[in-house]
């Protein structure tokens, strides 16, 4: 009777916790981490700065250029990430555009952090009370100044906690670049398993993402908790 938990054991740790298999292919596995962190800064790098700028050029109140904005940015936010990359991905070659599966990647995904972080920009610009900007101009500040050194200070404050979950949210979709075959941790998991019929390499890919992913959620916390409003 002892020694049928043992036996069980000795089954699941084959499958799942195949040592040889797994020395195999953690090479490959690595490089997928690499390239996944990569990917994850651009995204971050592009998705924020684009947001900014684009909140920035919606506080113009140029009813045109609002309109293209929140209609952009709408669009983004309403279409999944999946979706967005395979519309990329196997969409721009019809127009004599190829970015590859890393390009079409980081462009989903930047655009897609791009729509969420302008509505949070846009939410912390108008959160500023208006008497800031009345007591600004009133110093003799033209509006740009205004906005540069009084208002988007408070605003970037205020929008810090919510844009750094969204930032983590969107950041965790570079999986989603194993469709398009991007040799991400996800899609170098995959592959590993394919060829040798055994599941011990998705165990390695979880581990890496928990070791990519677990301190960025933790800095999350701590960036929330520091820059949150102290009442």
């Amino acid at each position: 009777m002892g020694g049928a938990p043992l036996l069980s054991w000795q089954r699941f740790a084959e499958v799942f916790l195949n040592t040889a298999v797994m020395a195999k292919y953690l090479p490959d596995i690595v490089s997928g981490f690499f390239l996944t962190v990569g990917l994850a800064v651009l995204v971050v790098i592009a998705g924020i700065a684009a947001g900014l700028a684009l909140a920035l050029l919606r506080s113009l109140a140029i009813r045109p250029l609002t309109w293209l904005i929140v209609f952009v940015v709408d669009l983004f936010r309403a279409l999944p990430p999946l979706v967005v990359i395979v519309l990329i991905y196997f969409g721009l070659p019809s127009v004599g555009m190829s970015p590859g599966a890393f390009g079409a990647t980081w462009a989903s995904l930047s655009l897609v952090l791009m729509a969420f972080a302008e509505e949070i920009f846009w939410a912390g610009i108008t959160a500023v009370p208006k008497g800031q900007w009345e007591a600004a101009r009133s110093t003799g500040l033209s509006f740009r100044l205004a906005l540069s050194w009084v208002v988007l200070p408070q605003a970037i404050r205020l929008t810090v906690p919510p844009l750094t979950n969204r930032t983590i949210a969107i950041t965790k979709g570079t999986a989603l670049g194993s469709v398009v075959g991007l040799a991400e941790i996800l899609s170098q998991a995959q592959s590993a398993v394919s060829f040798s019929f055994n599941p011990s390499p998705l165990l390695l890919g979880a581990a890496a993402y928990l070791v990519l992913f677990l301190p960025v959620v933790v800095l999350g916390r701590w960036i929330e908790t520091r820059f949150a409003w102290k009442r």
